[in-house]
């Protein structure tokens, strides 16, 4: 059973993963063993726990403690559960905690690119998507509208952040996700010749070059399809779009280009997802 803890000082070491650490360090690159990321609200937490990720420690508004944190807390065994006022942890934490309960948690082990695309028959790659919130979104809809797999380049966010896993609802729980490399110069590297030779066919969502519309049926159609989508801003770099067997645009009206890569991300999902 958990082991409910007041919170008397709002200095003491135990409490860094939950207001002292920076995201960076949470993750503890060079010891990714013991790596954290943080899961805020009951849902985002209640799904972590279903995906297998194992908690560390919760820090819960007193008020829950008898409330929506009592399952929780059956369900996360013998570990420390920081509590007190909801003034007190705003101060802790410097934000009001969405739904009044956080849990540290262990970062799962990484999985490999063989891995999660071996079975998949749609595949998101995503090229350095650096704000979170977009992310997050990202594999909201990815999870929602049939992608089987998100594959990141090195300069992306990481998936784990706070903000991205509650903006994805938790989805980044519901599908397997890779990153290609370690280091910028990684990408693309042999990243599309790969995804090639496993059997997919690949496309840029791209504003420039010879471009299909998205509802082209050699898109619909394909068996295997990776969807490569690119950063705020500049989209996927030449390099890539070069590299990818079509470049894909989605039809728009009133003179308007493009559309946040989030937004375009579920357009995308849902008009090139596996029917039938």
């Amino acid at each position: 059973m958990a082991r409910v803890i007041e919170i008397r000082d709002l200095a003491a070491p135990e409490l860094a993963a939950f207001a002292h650490l920076t995201e960076a360090q949470l993750r503890s690159r060079l010891e990714p063993e013991k790596g954290l990321f943080i899961a805020e609200s009951p849902k985002v937490i209640r799904l972590a726990l279903d995906a297998g990720c194992v908690p560390e420690a919760m820090l819960m508004e007193r008020r829950h403690l008898a409330g929506q944190g009592a399952e929780l807390m059956e369900r996360c065994g013998d570990i420390p559960v920081y509590t007190a006022d909801r003034a007190v942890l705003k101060d802790l934490t410097g934000y009001a905690l969405t739904r009044g309960i956080l849990c540290a948690m262990r970062r799962p082990a990484p999985r490999s690119v063989g891995e999660i695309c071996r079975d998949a028959r749609r595949v998101a790659v995503l090229e350095n998507i650096v704000d979170s919130t977009n992310l997050g979104a990202i594999f909201r809809s990815a999870a929602a509208l049939g992608v089987d797999a998100v594959l990141l380049s090195p300069s992306c966010a990481d998936p784990l952040l706070r903000r991205a896993v509650r903006v994805s609802m938790g989805n980044v729980f519901l599908l397997p996700w890779s990153r290609w490399g370690e280091r910028p110069e990684d990408w693309p590297g042999k990243a599309v010749g790969t995804l090639k030779e496993m059997g997919f066919r690949t496309a840029a969502l791209a504003l420039s070059g010879h471009t299909l519309p998205l509802d082209d049926p050699r898109l619909k159609e394909a068996e295997k399809l990776a969807l490569f989508l690119g950063t705020e801003g500049d989209g996927l770099t030449p390099e890539t779009v070069e590299a990818c067997d079509y470049n894909v645009k989605i039809p728009m009206s009133r003179g308007v280009d493009s559309l946040n890569v989030a937004a375009a991300a579920a357009v995308a999902f849902w008009e090139l997802r596996i029917r039938g």
